[in-house]
């Protein structure tokens, strides 16, 4: 008999993750129970089962991190010693022994992008195969939606942009995959679902398409850029990224090289600033035990005691 399948939507927030989570469970795929509803900033729900967030985010916690970290510390290989990962893996196959019968699971949460590894061994202990959907969009729409949701910088945005969808493509090199742009899902669902049915060998022809038309109403797309790509970093990062994988998912010829060579340059870049800040926290705490009047104190002493002659005149 064939394995259940268990299909993970990765990508960043607001990049149209939801859209096609909703749009694969209208299309033949079962979601979990327990989802994430509706809320003001998604007036359609979030389609993410409640337990894989608080799982990820327990995980992220333990390990000094959040859904909103921009640096790669929790994603080192070295980051997690064996004990620690493998009790995150057997709470993560825990839930995964929960979900409903079905040949095609579709689970939701842009937390597992982080945690990919921990998922996908999960998902192979406890007999799934595993495919997924890396939703992509454009930078600049990414930014202002979150922005708008949580008021974030867009120097943050593009580094959080960059890390989750450095972190989808790399993580599922060598297993079934398909990249879809969110903006070709709303100019055409049909394709969209054709492709990534061809794409990983499954059936998606189960459709109730009156509901996919209704809940893909172009109007909750508030975020729309045609124009070039930001660069905040002073590098060409974002634009190849961006130019690499939307080429993926237009099925035309891509060079993985390319989000080699920004992978690299980020991880070193973020490692270094890392470093940085930890040492600027560490003298700050220092700093801040001396008062400005101890300051004085201190230096005003030092003068007396060397007489107030040459350098201390």
């Amino acid at each position: 008999m064939a394995r259940p399948v268990v299909l993970f939507v990765l990508g960043m927030n607001r990049s149209g993750t939801t859209a096609l989570t909703r749009l694969l469970s209208l299309c033949g795929g079962t979601l979990p129970p327990g989802l994430v509803g509706a809320m003001a900033d998604n007036p359609l729900g979030y389609f993410e089962p409640r337990k894989a967030n608080y799982l990820n985010e327990a995980i992220l916690c333990r390990h000094d991190s959040t859904m909103f970290d921009p640096l790669l510390h929790l994603q080192e290989e070295a980051a997690l010693d064996g004990k620690a990962r493998a009790a995150c893996v057997a709470k993560i196959a825990a839930y995964l022994n929960t979900l409903p019968a079905s040949p095609l699971v579709v689970i939701k949460d842009p937390r597992i992008t982080l945690l990919s590894g921990m998922w996908f061994d999960a998902a192979r202990l406890t007999g799934f195969d595993i495919m997924t959907v890396i939703a992509v969009r454009h930078p600049q729409e990414v930014i202002a939606s979150v922005a708008a949701q949580i008021s974030a910088s867009p120097d943050l945005s593009s580094a959080l942009w960059l890390k989750f969808n450095l972190l989808a493509e790399r993580r599922t090199r060598g297993m079934p995959r398909v990249f879809v742009e969110y903006a070709n899902v709303l100019d055409d669902w049909r394709r969209e679902v054709k492709r990534i049915s061809a794409a990983l060998g499954i059936d998606l022809s189960t459709r109730d398409e009156g509901a996919v038309d209704e809940f893909l109403n172009p109007g909750l797309r508030r975020q729309r850029h045609c124009g070039p790509v930001t660069e905040p970093f002073g590098t060409d990062w974002v634009s190849a990224v961006y130019e690499t994988l939307g080429a993926a998912a237009r099925d035309e010829p891509w060079d993985p090289s390319a989000l080699d060579l920004a992978f690299e340059a980020y991880r070193a870049s973020a490692h270094g600033f890392r470093t940085v800040f930890e040492d600027f926290r560490r003298l700050q705490k220092l700093n801040r035990l001396i008062r400005p009047s101890i300051f004085k104190l201190i230096m005003e002493v030092s003068a007396l005691a060397h007489g107030r002659r040459g350098t201390w005149a």
